[in-house]
Order: structure tokens, then sequence, then C-alpha cells
């Protein structure tokens, strides 16, 4: 067996639908004995992950599943392994950098907090 990440998007559905488009991807490893047999295991996961519930505004909310986006062979799992890579392209450096640091910050002090560290 081998193991592979697979790429699972969801359409967010809130009320009627008369908002921005929202879209849920979630990275999820599979282990299958070739890619297609991953992609299908995709396939089968986005499905039984739909859902539908009510939101605290009592409105109805409705995840849809997609489709399996991207499909990524894993060669070998060891500490550190690269599970998934992208190219970003940004217009505003700056701007994507502070973002980057900010959110870094901010994970970084929610470790902190769960782990109880004090620095």
């Amino acid at each position: 067996m081998k193991w592979y990440l697979v790429k699972i998007v969801y359409r967010i559905i809130c009320g009627e639908g008369l908002h921005t488009p929202q879209f849920d991807e979630q990275l999820r490893i599979v282990s299958a004995s070739d890619a297609l047999q991953a992609f299908l295991k995709g396939r089968l996961l986005g499905e039984r992950g739909e859902e539908r519930f009510l939101n605290d505004r009592q409105e109805p909310v409705k995840w849809k599943f997609i489709d399996v986006s991207e499909l990524y062979l894993i060669n070998e799992i060891t500490d550190g392994t690269e599970v998934y890579a992208r190219v970003q392209e940004e217009v505003h450096e700056e701007m994507y950098l502070d973002n980057v640091r900010r959110r870094a910050n901010r994970l970084y002090e929610q470790c902190l907090d769960q782990s109880k560290i004090v620095v």
C-alpha cells in the first residue's frame, strides 16, 4: 500500500446561498494501492463528509461535496516529510509577508497556551 494526499473540496451554503461563495478545502492522507483507488477513496470520504445543520442564527448550513481536486503520492512518511506545497504569487509582497508573520505568531501563542509553557 502507498500513501496519498488528497484535496477534498466542499461548497458551504448558508441559508439561501445569497452570500459570497465559500469553499472548504481539506487535505486528507489515505492509504491505497494506486492513484485511482486513492482518488475514489477521497471521493468516498468527501461524500460521507457532507452535512447539514443549523448555525448559531438558526439558518440552515449545507456542506456540499464538490470533488477531489488534487492527488499527490507521498513517497515516504518520515519526520519532516513534505506532504503539500503550493507556489503563491502575490502582488503585494509586504502585505503577504506581514500576514504570514501575524498568523505564525498567533499560532505560536496558541501552541504555548495549549502546552502551558512560560517563555
